[in-house]
């Protein structure tokens, strides 16, 4: 029995052999183009003005008229005033009343702390990757989920991307830390 790579390589090189061989393939060299014969070039026959009169075609046959069609005789009727069989009033439903405000469901748990911000995410040394959080703080909220496992330092809850950082603190460019609450989902 032989090794299967000396049977694939084989097989490889006899199928290369056929590609770059057209010849032996059967296959033919393109040949060049031939010249078109001169008596395909022969003037049209001038007819005189007769040639030139205006095609008269007679009308559809009739199986090929549609059920719908319109004639010179057909006669049209303008649209006038609407009947009254139409309903008189909409019937009324019953909706519950909405509020300007957003419902939340209630967290599985509330951290309060220090966040920072960071270019790699959402990150949180307490909460496992996957965990959708809430994060407020003193200009907004942001829902997000963690990405990453962090801060390293014990002093903060969560690290930040900086645009949301920024976007909840509501503070300068300068500022690197705030207060934030990380409801938990």
């Amino acid at each position: 029995m032989r090794p299967s790579r000396f049977v694939v390589g084989s097989v490889l090189t006899a199928a290369l052999a056929l590609v770059a061989l057209p010849g032996l393939a059967g296959s033919r060299a393109p040949r060049s183009l031939e010249p078109l014969p001169v008596s395909a070039f022969q003037p049209l026959p001038d007819t005189g003005v007769a040639a030139r009169q205006p095609l008269v075609v007679d009308g559809l046959d009739v199986s090929a008229a549609a059920a719908g069609s319109i004639s010179s005789g057909s006669a049209l009727i303008e649209p006038g005033r609407s009947t009254a069989t139409g309903p008189s009033h909409r019937a009324k439903v019953s909706q519950p009343v909405g509020s300007a405000g957003s419902v939340l469901k209630p967290p599985k748990s509330k951290l309060t702390g220090t966040a920072s911000f960071y270019t790699g995410g959402h990150t949180a040394m307490r909460l496992p990757r996957g965990t959708t959080v809430v994060i407020c703080g003193g200009a907004g909220c942001v829902e997000r989920v963690i990405d990453d496992y962090g801060p390293q330092s014990p002093n903060r809850i969560i690290d930040l991307d900086k645009h949301d950082f920024f976007y909840i603190c509501g503070c300068p460019s300068w500022s690197g830390l705030t207060q934030v609450t990380v409801s938990i989902y």
